[in-house]
């Protein structure tokens, strides 16, 4: 026989109320509800602390030193941002200053005369007499002094034609009997003098001097430096002015010696008196081995030579106003300098 428990049934599972059945009592027991308590973020928090409190009581020594130790940490993690933020903030100033106080910051080229004596007359005008020099004994030849005002024109006409080019003329005071006058300053003041042969308008206000070079190649890196002094940059060419016979030893040995790009240096070269030549070629050779085996003239012969050119003791200023170079001129070695260049990058 088949009973429905349909709705019509006197006690369909309907009509009992839901909940547990306590057998007992005869009672029915709603069901308990889970009880759900709300994130309490002081309550817990409160429990930490009472957490690190019953810890500190337990290890007082253990919970002074961690947080000293935490401390201490905090302090230099702070202080090492904060040098970081300084010395950053000191850069960006030190860079935007910088920016605006080169007086040359749109020129890109460098036109480098090497200076070879002093002029000590006290008459001006008498530039091509040998009297108006003070020359060592292998320099006393007639034409000796012209020679000198032959580069200081080509150094002119040479800037003349380039709008974006320094012309810096180099050389110390390498004469003690001159006194204290630089090659440099005595080749200005003769273009000075001269009207800068016709360019004055063009070339006297892009002109200036490298006053401590002791040698050929200190007439190249000293130069460069000072570029980066005036301009801000490193020059993009770079074109010297001595004599013919000296271009191996500009165009090859020192350029190579600063790592400069060959396709970039140029070299204008004038003649030697014909009555010097011959002493003059003898006496290169004999340099250009020397610099073959010192590339940088910081030991033996060519080093012994640059301090007796340098009777005053003049401290040498870079290079502090071309800092990339730093590592360059503190090197001294045989072989060739491979660091990290400027006009590398």
């Amino acid at each position: 026989m088949n009973q429905s428990f349909g709705s019509g049934n006197p006690k369909s599972f309907h009509a009992y109320p839901r909940g547990e059945f306590d057998l007992e009592s005869g009672n029915i027991r709603k069901p308990r509800k889970p009880k759900t308590s709300p994130f309490d973020p002081f309550r817990m928090i409160k429990s930490v602390g009472n957490q690190v409190h019953y810890f500190y009581k337990m290890h007082p020594v253990l919970v002074f030193l961690f947080s000293l130790s935490f401390g201490i940490t905090i302090l230099i993690v702070l202080s090492i941002y904060e040098s970081r933020f300084i010395m950053s903030f000191q850069k960006s100033s030190d860079l935007s200053l910088a920016s605006d106080s080169y007086p040359y910051k749109d020129l890109r080229n460098l036109v480098m005369v090497a200076g070879h004596s002093v002029y000590t007359s006290k008459k001006c005008g008498k530039f091509e007499d040998e009297d108006s020099w003070f020359l060592e004994p292998y320099q006393k030849n007639p034409g000796q002094a012209a020679t000198f005002v032959e580069h200081i024109k080509a150094g002119v006409e040479i800037a003349d034609r380039d709008e974006g080019a320094l012309l810096i003329f180099s050389g110390g005071e390498t004469r003690k009997d001159a006194g204290p006058r630089s090659e440099a300053l005595s080749y200005w003041t003769i273009a000075d003098s001269e009207g800068w042969f016709g360019k004055q308008d063009t070339v006297r206000s892009r002109s200036l001097t490298e006053e401590n070079a002791r040698d050929s190649f200190e007439n190249l890196l000293f130069s460069v430096c000072r570029f980066r002094e005036l301009t801000g940059t490193y020059p993009h060419n770079i074109t010297v002015v001595s004599y013919d016979f000296k271009e191996e030893r500009f165009s090859h040995l020192h350029r190579s010696a600063i790592g400069f790009p060959e396709e970039r240096f140029f070299f204008f070269g004038t003649p030697a008196p014909p009555g010097s030549r011959e002493g003059a070629m003898k006496g290169e050779v004999m340099t250009r081995a020397q610099f073959q085996l010192d590339p940088y003239g910081c030991s033996g012969t060519l080093h012994r030579k640059k301090l007796k050119r340098d009777p005053f003791h003049r401290a040498i200023p870079y290079p502090a106003g071309c800092p990339e170079l730093k590592d360059l001129f503190s090197y001294c070695g045989t072989a060739l300098y491979r660091g990290s260049l400027p006009w590398g990058q």
